[in-house]
C-alpha cells in the first residue's frame, strides 16, 4: 500500500479532529472544536466523500449535537466549508451517496433529512416515530435503510446499527442486547421479501456499531482481536479488509492486521475517547 495515499481521520470528546498518515502514524493534522455542546453525545460520525481523485479533495464531515458541517482535508483551514442545519437532537448517522452530490443523516429528534452537498438546505425530510439510531444509503442508490430506539428492525430492543452487502443481498443489524441478525432479501434489495438468515449473539451487552464483510458469509465468531482496555465505538476496514481501525474510550485508535489479529499501530494523541475513525485507504 502507498502511504501517502492512505489518510486516517479520528475524532474524539476532546473536541478534535485528528488526521494521521495511517502506516507512519504520524498525527499531520488537528482541528480543534470550540463548541462544547458538539459532542456532548455518543453521535460523532466521520465520513469521507467519494469523489473522483480523492486522494487529492476528499472532505471528512462530522455530525455533532445537532449540526453537521464539512470540512477541506487538505487544507490548514480549520473552519468548515458548510454546515447543514435542521435537526432539533443529536445526529446519530450520516451517510454519502455514491458519487458525493447528496447526503443523509439521522437524528435523535426522530428524522431523517436528505442534503444537496452543494446546497445546506434539506431536499428531503422523513419523520419516524422514534429516535433514529442509524441509516445506511441501500446499494442501488435510491433507497435508504433505518433503524432506530424502538428497534423496529426486530423485537423491542433499540437497535443500534445495520450495515449492508455490496450488491444489496444481505442486511444485518445489530441491538442493546448484544444480538446480530441477519436476513437474506431475495432479489437483491427488494425489502418486502425478507428471509431470516441467522441470529448470533455477538457479545453480552451493546453493540455500538456493525460492519458486513461481503465475502464472510458463515456468520460466525472468525477471530477476537484484544488490545483496546476501555470500549470500543467505531471501525472502519480497509478496502481489501486485510486492516481495520478500531476508536476506543482508552483514548486511542489501533490499525490492525487481521492476518494475525496484531496491532501495527497506535495512534495517541486523543485526551479523551475517540467515538469515530475513518479511513481513506483508495491504493490499498
Amino acid at each position: 500500500m502507498a502511504e501517502q495515499s492512505v489518510l486516517l481521520a479520528t475524532a474524539g470528546y476532546d473536541h478534535t479532529i485528528r488526521f494521521w498518515e495511517a502506516l507512519s502514524g504520524i498525527c499531520v493534522r488537528t482541528i480543534q472544536h470550540t463548541e462544547s455542546r458538539q459532542l456532548v453525545s455518543l453521535s460523532y460520525r466521520l465520513k469521507w466523500i467519494p469523489l473522483a481523485n480523492a486522494s487529492l479533495s476528499f472532505k471528512p464531515t462530522h455530525s455533532g449535537n445537532p449540526h453537521v458541517r464539512l470540512y477541506d482535508a487538505q487544507t490548514n483551514n480549520g473552519n468548515p466549508i458548510t454546515s447543514f442545519e435542521g435537526h432539533t437532537g443529536n445526529v446519530t448517522a450520516l451517510g454519502f451517496q455514491s458519487a458525493g452530490r447528496w447526503l443523509v443523516t439521522g437524528s435523535e429528534d426522530g428524522s431523517i433529512k436528505i442534503w444537496d452537498v452543494r446546497s445546506p438546505n434539506v431536499q428531503r425530510d422523513y419523520q419516524l416515530k422514534a429516535p433514529v439510531t442509524d441509516v445506511i444509503i441501500h446499494p442501488n442508490q435510491g433507497e435508504l435503510v433505518s433503524c432506530d430506539q424502538n428497534g423496529t428492525i426486530k423485537e423491542d430492543v433499540p437497535v443500534r446499527s445495520v450495515s449492508m452487502a455490496i450488491d444489496g443481498s444481505i442486511l444485518v443489524a445489530a441491538n442493546n442486547k448484544g444480538n446480530v441478525y441477519v436476513w437474506r432479501t431475495k432479489n437483491k434489495g427488494d425489502f418486502t421479501d425478507l428471509e431470516a438468515v441467522k441470529q448470533v449473539q455477538a457479545h453480552k451487552t451493546y453493540i455500538t456499531n456493525a460492519y458486513l464483510v461481503f465475502h464472510r458469509s458463515r456468520f460466525e465468531l472468525e477471530k477476537t482481536l484484544k488490545g483496546h482496555s476501555r470500549w470500543v465505538w467505531d471501525v472502519a476496514f480497509s478496502a481489501d479488509s486485510a486492516y481495520l481501525v478500531t476508536g476506543s474510550s482508552d483514548n486511542s485508535a489501533r490499525l490492525w492486521d487481521l492476518s494475525t489479529s496484531e496491532t501495527i499501530r497506535h495512534y495517541n494523541g486523543h485526551q479523551k475517547a475517540v467515538v469515530c475513525v475513518a479511513l481513506h485507504d483508495i491504493s490499498i
